[in-house]
């Protein structure tokens, strides 16, 4: 008579169970840490567009502002002279760069933890 696939073998031990549930559960296991780097290398891929696209986007920032402050020191310029002119923006440009910078300092120190 033949056994159907379902049934056990008679010569099955409770020890071979145990080894089987084992192997099993490592596959199951092996397979779960693949699909998290599945997951991971999808997230990545999404997210390197991004960094790209907003380090563009910085980059044509930046040149917006020098455009924009080599039209106040021309514009100055005709009313200072350019010396002049080049010295007023650099001078608030720098004095804007650290009262930034000392407020991001501040913030920085408060939210990790510091006294300021």
């Amino acid at each position: 008579m033949a056994k159907s696939p379902n049934e056990p073998d008679v010569g099955t031990g409770v020890g071979d169970a145990i080894l089987q549930v084992a192997e099993d559960a490592r596959a199951y296991a092996l397979a779960q840490v693949d699909v998290a780097k599945a997951i991971a290398t999808a997230r990545l891929r999404a997210a390197k567009v991004g960094i790209i696209l907003g380090f563009a986007a910085v980059f044509l920032a930046g040149s917006a502002l020098t455009a924009l402050l080599v039209g106040l020191i021309l514009a100055l310029a005709a009313v200072t002279g350019p010396l002049l002119a080049t010295a007023i923006v650099a001078v608030a440009v720098l004095g804007l760069a650290g009262l930034l910078g000392a407020t991001a300092a501040s913030r920085l120190s408060r939210a990790l933890g510091g006294d300021a």
